[in-house]
């Protein structure tokens, strides 16, 4: 059923990007730079340059956090680039006991600990540690490039084509939270995963993408532009047009040139996935989230298989039978897949989802 549906759709292969299909690992390895400057240069814009320096300084500690089952730091991430200083804050809380904790690294819309789509303490029992940030302590989510990390990028320039959008700083400020996490001693560094819900979904999925120092990405609902086929949509779905009208600045000038063209771009987003690999990806996705379209979501995990099976590794795993099932998690690849009952919610079941994933 769902090789029937991709087929229908004539989506684009990452694997074809340079007119010639590879067929090996690292063929797909050699051509790999090309599909992420293709992404980058359609639709994100370039990642903002990496830091001259980074440094970390803890302002606040709590041993006893979570009933003394966990330590809470709050931190400053100063780096210096394109010759000023940035600096924002973090929250990290991992389990008091144990080494080698698999941690997450929440790109969040708050900066509360815990937070309604960030459940701590379940988060701690379940054996992980978690960084997290308030995205708009990078730059504020709007057309305003003046503030914050934008402020310093742009430095009252005019934006070009392929300049980055807001989603690009943001996962620039992922990959400075993944730096001060290789200075920890208690974290798995070969099992840290970004995850975002929304508009912070696409962005954990551009972190993961560029910054190959994560094992892992989750994106929660990201919809259009995230985890969504651009192609395959019906009535309901958002659409290309519908997030420029709304959101252009989210993304490089560039993508503009795809308003209305869902069916006739360069590439899909089941590309992003690709690029990740052979890395993993989770996504989780809504039977009432009709904006975000829950069944491109899923096509996207199958569309992406075929990279990770020149590793000879399983991508998407789904029996026809499980195809948009609500309450199942297919995370038997290295894509994996929850469809839950509800509406658009980075929810419990979400990270439960996600516990299953990242302990496979």
């Amino acid at each position: 059923m769902i090789k029937e549906k991709l087929n229908a759709l004539n989506i684009p292969s990452p694997l074809e990007i340079g007119g010639k299909r590879v067929t090996t690992a690292q063929e797909w390895e050699d051509i790999r730079p090309q599909v992420l400057k293709t992404m980058l240069e359609c639709e994100y814009g370039y990642i903002p340059d990496e830091p001259e320096e980074v440094s970390f300084r803890v302002i606040e500690e709590d041993k006893r956090f979570c009933a003394s089952k966990a330590t809470f730091l709050k931190l400053e991430i100063t780096s210096k680039v394109y010759g000023s200083e940035f600096t924002f804050p973090v929250s990290y809380v991992y389990p008091s006991k144990g080494e080698k904790i698999k941690t997450f690294v929440h790109i969040n819309f708050r900066p509360e600990v815990p937070d309604k789509y960030m459940p701590t303490e379940e988060i701690i029992d379940n054996g992980f540690a978690c960084a997290s940030f308030c995205y708009k302590d990078v730059t504020s989510d709007d057309g305003d490039f003046s503030n914050g990390l934008a402020g310093i990028i742009y430095n009252n320039s005019q934006r070009t084509a392929y300049s980055c959008g807001k989603i690009a700083m943001w996962a620039w400020a992922a990959m400075r939270v993944m730096d001060f996490l290789q200075t920890r001693q208690e974290v798995d560094k070969d099992n840290i995963c970004v995850a975002g819900h929304s508009r912070l979904g696409k962005t954990a999925l551009l972190t993961a993408a560029v910054d190959e120092r994560y094992a892992a990405a989750h994106s929660n609902c990201s919809g259009c532009s995230g985890d969504s086929l651009n192609r395959g949509k019906v009535e309901g779905n958002e659409t290309i047009g519908d997030i420029i009208d709304r959101f252009e600045y989210w993304f490089c000038e560039n993508y503009k040139s795809y308003y209305g063209r869902d069916n006739d771009t360069l590439f899909d987003q089941h590309f992003m996935h690709a690029l990740i690999a052979p890395r993993r990806v989770h996504v989780a996705s809504a039977q009432e989230d009709i904006w975000a379209g829950p069944h491109l979501q899923i096509l996207c995990c199958a569309a992406a298989s075929e990279v990770y099976e020149l590793y000879g590794k399983k991508g998407f795993v789904c029996e026809d039978d499980d195809y948009l099932s609500a309450g199942k998690y297919l995370n038997d690849g290295e894509i994996g897949f929850c469809y839950r009952k509800g509406t658009h919610y980075f929810c419990r079941e979400d990270w439960h989802g996600l516990f299953d994933f990242m302990n496979k």
